[in-house]
């Protein structure tokens, strides 16, 4: 099938996908329909929960594998809404629809790329393609699960929305839960260890704390305070403030020694979630890399996560549509998009195998 045909049909199977609901954990039905793309090209596949993989024809041992992955997840629609976000309609040259651009479009412009070249003889990489599910829950169902199934993996490339441009590095994730104690009272009484009142100076210092090492894609170290949640009733004094801070780690640290700092030097008790977030990165002097520079796209730092964060091997992200549509309401991606999309990747494919 020529790559006109293949075009043809991902768009075709990205409507069905918007079109069949797929919340994180509940993606049974469009991992149905992912099936029914292998099936009809007569690809072996394998399925474990709502995840679904498959290698390429001649696979040969000893050559470096190369991992495609993408996810058939969404988040719930928001309420700002004003049309069916299953509705998969195409007006004006957009095809709109929820998990349309985050990351519908990308998971079928690789299932097409991998696709193109699955029967192709004598590559340089082996290819495993993973259409993955609980991408948006970081949920332990999703691609993590997958990768001690495979063989090990030396670059992947992840579909995200990037305009076609080269993500190098994305920023990894912790979310802190922390905790200013007191102590607690009658309202109507002195008390110079109110918890609400210390944590004025928790808030100064993750407002004004600066990690020393700054990357030159993905920049600083990022601290919010996004919660803070305390006390019962008007005329009780709390024994603690709860603070819930989200920090944004760049390829400089690991999750650990953010954690180590923070624990070091906050004005607080803190508690991470989860240190298996981590940032990720590719070297600029990559083959994939130098291959998309060729082609004439450009290179930047995602402060966004995706699936990047649960791989150890060297990543990039690369996808077509835009960012700053994902989760947004009444989501659509481009047709052009996906076209220019497919033709990008195989191009880019071309250089290296």
């Amino acid at each position: 099938m020529n790559q006109q045909q293949l075009t043809n049909k991902a768009l075709e199977l990205l409507q069905n996908l918007i079109a069949t609901p797929s919340y994180s954990s509940e993606e049974d039905e469009t991992a149905a329909h992912i099936e029914d793309w292998f099936e009809a090209f007569d690809i072996p596949f394998e399925r474990a929960d709502n995840n679904i993989w498959a290698f390429n024809k001649y696979f040969e041992d000893g050559k470096p594998l190369l991992l495609l992955n993408s996810h058939h997840d969404t988040v719930k629609p928001n309420s700002a809404y004003t049309r069916d976000p299953f509705k998969a309609d195409i007006i004006d040259g957009k095809l709109f629809g929820l998990g349309s651009n985050d990351a519908g479009g990308c998971l079928v412009s690789l299932l097409a790329l991998f696709t193109y070249y699955y029967d192709k003889k004598d590559l340089n990489y082996n290819l495993v393609m993973v259409a993955s599910a609980e991408e948006e829950s970081s949920g332990a169902n999703g691609l993590n699960s997958v990768l001690p199934k495979l063989p090990h993996i030396d670059v992947a490339i992840v579909g995200e929305p990037t305009l076609m441009n080269l993500a190098i590095a994305e920023k990894g994730l912790v979310v802190f839960d922390g905790v200013v104690n007191g102590t607690p009272s009658h309202a109507a009484h002195p008390n110079d260890d109110n918890s609400i009142y210390k944590t004025i100076k928790a808030l100064e210092w993750f407002r004004d704390y600066k990690f020393e090492k700054v990357s030159e894609v993905l920049g600083e170290v990022k601290m919010t305070v996004t919660q803070i949640n305390a006390g019962t009733q008007h005329n009780v004094v709390p024994a603690k403030t709860e603070l819930v801070i989200d920090v944004r780690v760049n390829d400089k640290y690991s999750n650990q020694e953010v954690w180590d700092t923070i624990a070091e030097k906050a004005p607080c008790e803190v508690t991470p979630r989860s240190l298996r977030l981590n940032s990720s990165s590719i070297p600029i002097e990559h083959e994939l890399v130098q291959a998309g520079i060729a082609l004439g796209r450009t290179t930047y730092g995602s402060p966004t996560l995706s699936d990047q964060a649960v791989l150890s091997c060297p990543s990039l992200k690369l996808g077509p549509g835009d960012s700053t549509r994902s989760h947004s309401a009444n989501e659509f991606i481009y047709v052009e998009e996906i076209k220019e999309g497919i033709a990008i990747y195989i191009q880019l494919l071309k250089k290296i195998l």
